[in-house]
């Protein structure tokens, strides 16, 4: 009676299409990524969803250390009087700040919202001479910012997990370099792990960080028509350098400012996944992103139980490298696994019944899109990570031409609205005047997301003001 029940309730009751918000909620629960924890504004990480992040983790943080970047950890409270050294960055992060009750006497401290602070002041110790540069570090932590309302599992939630890389360079044109490299190396990992497309540019004054000489973004498009910004790189200029008191003596022994980047991607990633690529079954893991990339159900009866089950045994031994296990379960039938997995985002699905004992065969299913192949045995070792390399280069053309389809052109402000009211990403010449900007903002609720790359200097009338502007910025709503 217990399994009938949890057979009723365990798949998803609403369409992507007609719910959205309760659909990409549910996928989060049943997927059993994540759950509300007991305090407002929190969530608890399950393992279906940590092993997405470890994944990530492992990953980029092989990247990183190809770049001569090492791992470090700093404390998880600041100062007060940390936050007052650099004051664009402390108002920006003021409202966001939890503060920590103390004993008396004591410096009053918060939870670091990011940690730029407390890593330059260590960062005035270590840094000296010329040959103490270029300095990169970078930290896997937790960030607490208390300015949630809403909280949306993976998306808004006061404490995230993220990497934080945070560079000292002896040049701005090194900066400007590595600030490029290692956004470059964001949009690498969304496309080639996450099957994401982005855009990348530079945000507007406006929307840049908090102390930065100036903000590199890449931006995705979900399927709601809503921006998620998906990771950024700064360029901090001298700024917090001059704060606090780091400086070096160059090679001809004259006293100099160094300059400054930062960078980091959080858990927001593992949210952009599920309202990407999943669908009314599910979550839909990147077949390069999964640490499990198949299931083997087999299919089983009284004669051939003993049989099957050996079989499926003796593959799992020979494809566990590529990430391939039995669902060995007794008290479920296949149905059940089938759609328990489909659930939870397996790329592939193995079935193993008797015929296929007969004709020494498996049959693989795809996760995307249901897709049935039968593979010999003797050629699944081979076939299996070619079907997973086609399933990403599909899912990623998929979501590549629905970005594509969704970023229009608006030649004045009436199309403009139209557009953002369509929930499309719009380009349009715009004099990146703070001001008008917080207008539309407030008139249609987009923001700027960047300036990509891509536009060339190509001077026209901005479509807000009939000023002169420069170039195109990207407007949308976003998360």
């Amino acid at each position: 009676m217990a399994d009938q029940k949890k057979e009723q309730t365990a798949g998803i009751t609403v369409s992507k299409q007609a719910d959205f918000s309760e659909w990409y909620n549910q996928v989060v629960i049943k997927a059993e990524l994540a759950d509300h924890a007991p305090i407002r504004g929190f969530m608890v990480i399950r393992p279906n969803g940590y092993s997405v992040w470890e994944s990530i983790q492992r990953h980029f943080d092989s990247v990183i250390k190809s770049h001569g970047v090492a791992n470090a950890y700093f404390p998880l409270l600041i100062p007060e009087t940390f936050f007052r050294k650099e004051a664009e960055h402390a108002q920006g992060f003021a409202p966001e700040l939890a503060w920590v009750e103390k004993e008396e006497g004591e410096e009053k401290v918060a939870i670091r919202p990011t940690s730029e602070t407390i890593m330059y002041n260590s960062y005035a110790q270590w840094v000296r001479s010329w040959r103490d540069l270029p300095l990169r570090i970078n930290q896997w932590c937790n960030v607490l910012r208390w300015e949630v309302k809403q909280t949306k599992l993976f998306l808004r939630t006061r404490e995230f997990l993220w990497q934080e890389g945070h560079c000292v360079y002896a040049t701005k044109e090194e900066c400007d370099r590595e600030v490029l490299l290692f956004l470059g190396e964001y949009k690498k990992m969304m496309e080639e792990l996450l099957a994401i497309p982005v855009v990348d540019g530079i945000k507007t004054e406006s929307e840049k960080f908090a102390g930065a000489l100036y903000t590199t973004t890449v931006e995705a498009l979900m399927p709601d028509g809503k921006a998620l910004q998906m990771g950024t790189s700064h360029n901090l200029g001298q700024g917090f350098a001059r704060a606090f008191g780091i400086k070096y003596l160059d090679e001809s022994g004259k006293e100099s400012l160094p300059w400054q980047s930062s960078w980091g991607i959080s858990t927001r990633l593992i949210g952009a996944i599920i309202m990407v690529h999943g669908d009314d079954k599910g979550l839909v893991l990147p077949p390069m992103l999964a640490s499990k990339k198949a299931v083997i159900v087999p299919i089983v009866f009284d004669k051939t139980r003993d049989a099957t089950m050996k079989k499926a045994r003796e593959i799992e031994k020979k494809l566990c490298a590529l990430g391939v296990f039995v669902d060995s379960r007794e008290n479920y039938s296949a149905g059940w696994k089938f759609n328990e997995w489909e659930l939870k985002g397996i790329p592939l699905r193995i079935e193993l019944g008797p015929k296929d004992l007969e004709k020494k065969q498996v049959v693989v299913v795809r996760r995307d899109n249901g897709k049935k192949e039968f593979v010999k045995e003797s050629d699944a070792a081979k076939r299996i990570p070619e079907i997973l390399a086609e399933m990403h280069r599909d899912m990623f053309a998929k979501a590549k031409k629905f970005l594509d389809a969704n970023i229009v052109e608006a030649k004045n402000y009436a199309e403009f609205k139209k557009a953002i009211a369509g929930r499309k990403m719009v380009l349009a010449y715009f004099c990146l005047d703070k001001e008008e900007e917080e207008k539309i903002k407030e008139e249609t609720g987009a923001s700027s997301r960047c300036i990509p790359f891509s536009e060339k200097q190509k001077p026209s009338k901005c479509i807000f003001t009939g000023k002169l502007a420069s170039k195109r910025v990207l407007f949308a709503k976003s998360y």
